[in-house]
């Protein structure tokens, strides 16, 4: 099965950027759908991006259409996520995920997850 290592986290100002990126392992990452989640302190998880496996299609939650992009490179086998135009409420743990299934919103459909990274956006 793939595992996922998430990086790229880290404390920026409002208006600022970062890039996360998912490392794959043991599997290609070519062979799944892959999302990013995010969970805020005292909040659900949340959908913020997917993509899928040859990177036809992407999907966006409305909080972050037009400010984060995903992106992946399978030849690195690795996803990642543009975040600019970050706000105080993107402040959360973001988690990347596969799945070997269709294109989804909902975190139940994926079956990896990685450990998550932090993103802080300060006021």
């Amino acid at each position: 099965q793939v595992q996922l290592v998430e990086s790229g986290g880290g404390l920026v100002q409002t208006g600022g950027s970062l890039r996360l990126s998912c490392a794959a392992s043991r599997r290609s990452i070519s062979e799944y759908t892959t999302g990013w989640f995010r969970q805020a302190p005292g909040k659900e998880r949340e959908f913020v991006a997917a993509i899928n496996k040859i990177a036809e299609i992407t999907l966006y939650a409305d909080s972050v259409k037009g400010r984060f992009t995903i992106s992946r490179d399978n030849a690195k086998n690795t996803v990642y996520l543009q975040m600019n135009s970050l706000k105080p409420e993107d402040t959360a743990i973001y988690y990347c995920a596969a799945d070997d299934g269709p294109l989804s919103r909902r975190g139940w459909t994926y079956d990896y997850w990685g450990q998550g990274t932090q993103v802080t956006v300060s006021s």
